[in-house]
């Protein structure tokens, strides 16, 4: 099974945040089976997150989506999908500082906007975005 993850913008720009993703792929299992970094463009964040839209917090991760590189990866590994999301813990940060201390977004995220990271929610969606992204 494979997973799409996208560490996202500020994470990039800390090495400490970013070596410690990386590592945390390989001790859980998650073997990277493709990789980018790329910078998304303001039209390219509104594209990859549509279903946000109407959302109040639309504009805010657009906003950061398109503040500088991001990092593109494909993850293969037994039940991928939830192992990633395991890892990356609750999207609400404040909630990941007390409910999974020790995964990633409450280590490295700032708000639930800038959450260190992203990860595809199912099949499809992995499907869907990977072709975003790879083609």
């Amino acid at each position: 099974m494979i997973t799409l993850a996208i560490l996202k913008p500020h994470c990039l720009k800390n090495p400490i945040a970013y070596e410690s993703i990386q590592q945390a792929f390989v001790t859980n299992g998650l073997k990277v089976v493709a990789s980018k970094r790329m910078r998304l463009s303001r039209d390219e964040a509104e594209q990859f997150y549509e279903e946000h839209r109407h959302k109040f917090f639309f504009r805010r991760l657009v906003s950061l989506m398109s503040s500088g590189p991001s990092e593109i990866v494909l993850l293969s590994g037994e039940n991928a999908i939830q192992r990633w999301r395991d890892i990356m813990g609750p999207t609400k940060v404040l909630k990941a500082v007390y409910s999974h201390p020790e995964c990633i977004r409450s280590h490295f995220g700032i708000s639930d906007t800038r959450n260190a990271a992203h990860g595809s929610d199912s099949e499809q969606s992995v499907a869907k975005e990977s072709e975003f992204f790879f083609n």
